[in-house]
């Protein structure tokens, strides 16, 4: 048997109770390393828990933004999500994978202890 390609798509949120700085940039800093940890977290607990959960692998926080325009209040979270893509599963759904995001977190409003702002969830296969 053939192991199953992997396959990843992208996720991007803002977390608005997070204020950006400049360690955040820095991927050795400790606030990166710490942020990074817990975002990944937070994002593979519910991805577990949505339709791509018996073939999902894990996401990796790979880049912290300031927010829209140049709002240092917010921190805009760039992640990547890897999938087997296995011939029994059906193809990924972004579409329904947006919504079970968006269910999960209160309506895009709410991820662990973070707030989040409500347009800002995108989800690229």
């Amino acid at each position: 048997t053939t192991a199953a390609a992997l396959e990843s798509f992208t996720v991007n949120f803002t977390i608005t109770n997070l204020p950006y700085t400049s360690d955040l940039e820095n991927p050795n800093s400790a606030r990166f390393n710490a942020t990074q940890r817990v975002t990944a977290t937070l994002l593979d607990r519910l991805m577990k828990d949505s339709s791509i959960g018996p073939t999902f692998q894990g996401c990796v926080t790979t880049a912290f933004r300031y927010g829209p325009g140049s709002a240092r209040d917010e921190t805009r979270v760039d992640a990547v999500c890897t999938y087997s893509k296995e011939p029994w599963a059906a193809p990924l759904d972004r579409v329904g994978l947006y919504h079970q995001v968006s269910n999960k977190t209160r309506g895009i409003s709410q991820l662990g202890p973070y707030s989040l702002d409500k347009d800002s969830l995108y989800v690229n296969g």
